[in-house]
């Protein structure tokens, strides 16, 4: 079994380029403000949703393991 992701979207950093979506559609949704939300807050690890929020542009996607809550985006420093 593979690692689960707790994935959260500080949707007062979120400035709906929708660049989550695009790279994950199946992680991601834009509501009708253009506000950025996880379809599901703990999903299967995943290279699409890694690459959402590393493509985030202003970092507003957070994702921690779900068994321990280390983070894995973004990495700390």
């Amino acid at each position: 079994m593979g690692d689960r992701w707790n994935v959260e979207v500080d949707r007062s950093v979120c400035i709906g380029s929708g660049m989550c979506v695009d790279h994950a559609p199946d992680g991601f949704r834009l509501d009708s403000a253009r506000q950025s939300h996880a379809r599901e807050p703990e999903s299967d690890a995943g290279e699409r949703l890694l690459a959402a929020a590393e493509g985030c542009p202003v970092e507003a996607i957070m994702i921690t393991l779900a068994d321990g809550g280390e983070p894995v985006f973004p990495p700390e420093e």
